[in-house]
Order: structure tokens, then sequence, then C-alpha cells
């Protein structure tokens, strides 16, 4: 039986037409019966750079049996020129994170996955600490388990004071060397040490990696990447996913 995180976790390509784009990590949430697909805001989107996909196509598991049978499942971003996705703003602007809503009749009647729910979101903030050990988990590059179709995960510590606002934005800070594709990874760390992570899903979901985070006065050639990364909290998704929200 395969562990459950990652058929949590689904590789992300955005397209423009019938022209890729970029890669990128997303996830599957839960709640009330809907179901979403969440990433980084910038992957649907990124004014700065000009990125402007006009779909996204999600990868689906579909057979328990033979792992590398799978689907590309076909998501697109507007609908009457206006973004379907639902994004979140606070008081320091702009959270990048966003959640697509699945219609659930279109999905493969034979599907296997895994969806984080509210029940997954961390309950209290004194449950993790700097230091604390997450994986973040996603597709590096486009690196994964080209057989199975499956994500890998990096081995990540919390670096910032988990609950406090970095420098007043809605993130925290881990500690990772990451690459480009992971945008969109859940950022997760064990509920307990029971479990084993086959027949339950004994995840807390802290969470959404968007970037990395450097300094405008670093000199490459002297100093290297901090490897420090900014996730969104996760507890953003609760506004994201409520009935009423656009």
């Amino acid at each position: 039986m395969i562990e459950s995180l990652p058929l949590a976790v689904t590789h992300v390509t955005t397209m423009l037409g019938q022209k890729t784009l970029t890669n990128a990590t997303g996830f599957f949430f839960e709640r009330e019966g809907r179901l979403y697909v969440v990433t980084s805001g910038h992957v649907v989107l990124d004014e700065p750079s000009n990125h402007r996909p006009d779909r996204i196509e999600i990868e689906l598991h579909v057979d328990p049996v033979n792992l590398g049978q799978t689907v590309q499942f076909s998501i697109l971003l507007y609908r009457d020129g206006k973004s379907v996705w639902r994004e979140g703003f606070d008081s320091a602007g702009a959270i990048d994170v966003v959640a697509l809503q699945l219609e659930r009749e279109a999905l493969p009647k034979a599907l296997l996955m895994h969806a984080f729910t509210p029940a997954h979101l961390v309950g209290k903030l004194d449950q993790m600490e700097m230091g604390s050990s997450v994986l973040i988990v996603g597709f590096p590059l486009g690196v994964h388990d080209t057989l199975h179709r499956l994500p890998v995960a990096r081995q990540s510590v919390i670096a910032s004071a988990f609950g406090i606002r970095f420098q007043g934005k809605g993130y925290f800070l881990t500690d990772a060397r990451l690459h480009r594709g992971t945008s969109g990874a859940p950022v997760v760390a064990r509920k307990s040490a029971t479990g084993d992570g086959r027949s339950d899903f004994p995840w807390m979901l802290l969470g959404v990696h968007s970037s990395r985070l450097d300094v405008v006065n670093r000199d490459a050639s002297q100093d290297e990447s901090l490897d420090l990364n900014c996730a969104w909290y996760a507890d953003i998704l609760m506004t994201l996913t409520t009935a009423t929200v656009r």
C-alpha cells in the first residue's frame, strides 16, 4: 500500500494554448465536500515576468495497482474573461496562494488521491517552533519518480518564529535548498509519532511554499544563497475555500 502523503500532491503544468510554459507543484484540499487544488499565486499569474497562462494541467493517479497510470486534467484559468482562482489579501497586500475548485463530476471515476482538510491545519501555534523539522513535497526542477509519477520531499526546518508574520508578511521562513518547480508545495509536519502514513494521513499542513528569500546586497561572487524560503501560513485556505467566496 502506497503511503498517503505523495498522493496529496500533484504536478502542475502551466499552459498557454498548446504551449507549455512552466512546471510547479500543487496539492489537494477538501472542505465540506468541495475539492480544491492549491498552488502559488505566481504560478497562475505573474505580471512582473509577464507569465500569463490560460490554463493549468494537473496529474491524477487513476489505478491503485499501476501507479504509472495517470491522466492529465485541464483547468481553465478564465471564464468569461474573469479569473476563476480564489486569492486572498491581508493588511500587507496579496498572499501568494490560490485555490481552484475542481468539478467532481468531471474528475475520473477511479481516482487515487488524498486531500488535506481543515482538520490538518495547525490547531495551536505552540505545536511548532523555530527549528522544528518539516517536509516540503513537490517537483523541484521537475524532478520526480517518472515511473510512478510521484513527487519527492526535501527535509527542512522552520527558520523563523512560528506564528509570527515574518517582516509583517503572512509567511514564515524555512531553511532548505529548494528550486524552481517547488512553488505551491505543501509544507508539512507529522501530527504525532503514531500512524504509519499508509492506512491514515498523519500530517499537519503548516504552509504553502512560495519562493526563495534573498537580499538585495548579496554579492553572488562572495556570498552563497541563504537557502531561506517563504512559506505562507496555510490558514489562508480557510478564507479561500469558504462557500461564499468568489
